[in-house]
């Protein structure tokens, strides 16, 4: 199957070919802004498919809108007739076709030019598309807050309450495949079934946060489709020399401590290093419930009922990875009894509250 693709270079383009690589699909003919009119007159003549998602959306004159919009799409059209193809058509056009504005009125134009002359076109409206690969300034506000934001440049927000629709890199990708791989394809007009609506104040505020995360530790809500899409974008737009960041190392005689990740919902993860010899813990809690997993060194994992003289160990070391659940209300400590330090992933259900620790010292 031969698929052209027009814009291949785009933001959406370029990640429906990388899907359509994944995919399997060999034989895709990218159309860009380098690709001559006999490359085009060739991919056409030849094609099974074709995802038109070329066009002009910022132009530095009017009349441009109407050339990469309306013009090249009935450069197509003409085309695929003199050679008598009818490929299956699928064309990105946008939710402002609904509107008068230069740009939405060319957008409409070729969406009806598309509709009399293709017999299979299939129109896709879509709202504000966001995800990796974007550009700043150009493709979606999106892009633009998480590329500020990720370079500490100011952002904008001239009307908080302003309500936008947005898609999904992703989703978008997934339903223009599924439409392309439909046995019973009718002309008409399509949409992205997953959209999610947000403020503009609250999508700042959101982006904000990804960056705050770095120093609070606190991890995005991915129970939250948006938030979880908003955080991948947020992260392809970090600027390469920026990829990793240092925490702060808690470091004392016996060893440090090190907080990793935290939520709000799903407690914290921290990373403890003992030193040879050096006891940790020998503290109980009412409602706070940890996991240990040493994943270097050997230790020991002592537990002693509240009330009980009965001592428990559990023998851990990071040569076979096993977690040790720490239950309330049993005094615990962790040693190493190895040659080099050891090193423990903690996790507990609860970020630390200074004010309400639900921790109490006592040897076990």
């Amino acid at each position: 199957m031969k698929i052209l693709v027009t814009g291949a270079n785009g933001f959406i383009g370029k990640n429906l070919i990388a899907e359509l690589n994944n995919r399997g699909y060999q034989e895709i003919l990218p159309y860009t802004k380098e690709s001559t009119k006999a490359d085009l007159e060739s991919m056409l003549k030849t094609c099974d498919f074709v995802f038109h998602l070329a066009g002009v959306n910022r132009p530095n004159e009017e009349k441009e809108f109407f050339e990469g919009n309306v013009d090249l799409t009935t450069e197509i059209i003409a085309l695929l007739n003199e050679y008598n193809n009818e490929a299956p058509l699928v064309f990105t056009s946008s939710i402002q076709a609904e509107n008068d504005s230069p740009y939405g009125t060319s957008k409409r134009e070729a969406e009806e030019v598309l509709l009399k002359n293709v017999k299979k076109s299939l129109v896709f409206r879509l709202p504000n598309v966001f995800g990796k690969w974007s550009k700043p300034n150009y493709n979606t506000v999106v892009a633009t807050f998480c590329h500020n934001v990720a370079r500490d440049i100011p952002v904008a927000v001239n009307d908080p309450v302003k309500e936008l629709e947005f898609v999904y890199i992703d989703d978008v990708v997934n339903e223009l495949i599924r439409v392309m791989e439909k046995e019973e394809k009718s002309s008409g007009f399509y949409t992205v079934p997953v959209s999610h609506k947000i403020s503009l104040g609250k999508l700042a505020k959101t982006i904000q946060s990804f960056k705050e995360s770095r120093d609070n530790h606190f991890v995005p809500y991915m129970g939250d489709l948006l938030t979880k899409k908003l955080y991948s974008t947020y992260l392809s737009f970090i600027p390469e020399d920026q990829f990793s960041y240092p925490l702060k190392m808690n470091d004392d005689n016996r060893g440090s401590f090190t907080e990793f990740l935290k939520s709000n919902d799903r407690g914290q993860v921290s990373v403890n290093v003992s030193k040879p010899g050096i006891t940790k813990g020998n503290h109980w809690h009412h409602t706070k419930n940890e996991k240990f997993l040493v994943v270097s060194g050997e230790g020991l994992i002592r537990f002693r009922k509240i009330g009980s003289d009965d001592i428990i160990e559990y023998r851990v070391n990071g040569d076979k990875l096993e977690v040790v659940d720490i239950p309330t209300g049993y005094t615990h400590s962790i040693v190493n009894v190895g040659e080099t330090n050891l090193v423990t992933v903690m996790w507990a259900n609860e970020t630390l509250d200074p004010n309400h620790p639900d921790t109490y010292f006592l040897e076990v």
